[in-house]
Parts: structure tokens; C-alpha cells; sequence
């Protein structure tokens, strides 16, 4: 593996962790937090939120008359969206265990919680968590590809990419037909990391 690659991909993630540090910095700033997986706002919080809500009448009326013709064609895709959720879940009970690749957690990806914001009206609050299930299914299916390329093919590209999945980085170099063929068998199932955060995610947290 190239270990200037794989050093750049390691200060990725900490920057990623470092962006979500930042992220949870945003619940003193806006009055709420979350605990137990549930988000509470302040009670002043969510009364001035109700005095910023849009009216729906209001909502539609200053929406463009080409944005509400398109809106059909938008929530048309949900179809295709919830049969590819139906059928990762299915792929990664049949597969996954076969293969010998860890099982990713749809609930990792896919989050409705903007419908707590009371500042959005009933459309708004529809339309976001739409959004929210769209990303994450894509999202999520993005990581069950990723952890099955390990598994058929870990071969790195030669042509630039735009981006690389969570994966990429225990791939073989484009063109090391040695390694690839004496480590195969080993790449193929290198998911001690995922294992491990897995493990640590269910660990009760420990007191001070």
C-alpha cells in the first residue's frame, strides 16, 4: 500500500472528527442537546422558533411556479430510493455473512430529526426529511458497495476520482499484480477497524 496515500487519508478522517467536534460545539450556540439519542431544545429555544414558522399559504405562494412543477419528479424518486433500501437490507443478510463482511448500520446513515425543528412548517418538516432519507440510503448503499469492492476487487483506479468511499484506502495499487495476488485472501478481509469501532460503540461509557 502507498503510505503517503494512506497517511492522507488518515488526517482526513481526524479532520472529519474534528469537523463533528465543531458540529457538537452548535448545541450550546442554539439551545438544545442531545441525550439518549433524543434532541431536546430549550424552552426559550422553541418558543421563538414558533414565532419564525412560515405559514404553508405563505410557504406556496412565494414558491417559484416552475419549483412546484417540479416537485412531482422529485418525490417520484422516493420509489427508487426505498426499493434500493429494501434491497440493500436483503443483499446484506444474504451476503454479507457469506463473504465475512461486517453489516452496516443503516441507523448510522440514514437520520430524521429535522422534524423537531418547530421553526419549519408541515411541508418544510416533509421535505427534510425526505432529504434526510434520501442521503442516508444513498450514503448508506455508498458503504455496503464500498465493503463489498474489498471483498471482489480491491484494486485502486489509475484515473482521478472525484472522491474515494471509506474503503479505498486498503486497496492494491493499480498495476501491483504481486501483491495482489499474494494478499488477496488477507484484503479481503481487513475490517478489523470497522470491528473494533463497532465494539467501542457499545461500550458503556466509563465513569472519571
Amino acid at each position: 500500500m502507498n503510505e503517503k496515500i494512506d497517511s492522507l487519508l488518515e488526517k482526513m478522517r481526524m479532520l472529519e472528527k474534528e469537523i463533528l467536534r465543531e458540529l457538537q460545539k452548535k448545541e450550546l450556540e442554539f439551545f438544545y442537546e442531545v441525550r439518549q439519542g433524543k434532541i431536546r431544545f430549550t424552552e426559550e429555544a422553541r418558543a421563538r422558533h414558533k414565532l419564525l414558522v412560515k405559514r404553508f399559504a405563505s410557504y406556496i405562494r412565494d414558491s417559484r411556479f416552475m419549483i412546484l412543477l417540479t416537485t412531482p419528479v422529485i418525490w417520484a424518486c422516493f420509489i427508487p430510493i426505498a426499493l434500493l433500501d429494501v434491497f440493500m437490507v436483503v443483499y446484506q443478510a444474504i451476503c454479507f455473512p457469506v463473504y465475512g463482511i461486517p453489516k452496516v448500520k443503516r441507523s448510522d446513515y440514514i437520520r430524521l430529526d429535522r422534524r423537531h425543528l418547530d421553526y419549519l412548517n408541515w411541508a418544510e418538516k416533509f421535505n427534510c426529511e425526505y432529504c434526510g432519507y434520501a442521503n442516508g440510503v444513498l450514503a448508506c448503499a455508498t458503504e455496503v458497495a464500498a465493503r463489498t469492492e474489498q471483498y471482489w476487487c480491491p484494486i485502486k483506479h489509475a484515473l482521478r476520482m472525484k472522491s474515494m468511499h471509506s474503503r479505498y484506502q486498503h486497496f492494491f495499487d493499480y498495476g501491483d499484480a504481486e501483491h495482489y495476488r499474494q494478499q488477496i485472501e488477507t484484503v479481503r478481509r481487513s475490517f478489523e477497524d470497522i470491528e473494533k469501532s463497532d465494539a467501542a460503540e457499545t461500550q458503556p461509557p466509563t465513569s472519571a
